[in-house]
């Protein structure tokens, strides 16, 4: 399992914890996973946020 894939769960598992019901647990579940994908992404380092900081790596 790498990073993206446990940052995406991690969320979920969150978003789980958050919900008890109706859209609005369905839209913490989703923005959360949502968030945990991303921050699975930059650790793995498939994605690359140096350019919104303005700063480059290189």
């Amino acid at each position: 399992m790498n990073s993206t894939q446990l940052g995406l769960l991690a969320g979920l598992a969150l978003g789980l914890a958050v919900a008890f019901g109706g859209f609005g647990a369905f839209a913490a579940v989703a923005v959360l996973g949502a968030i945990g994908f991303l921050v699975g992404r930059v650790l793995d380092g498939k994605l690359d946020l140096s350019r919104l900081s303005g700063r480059d790596r290189g």
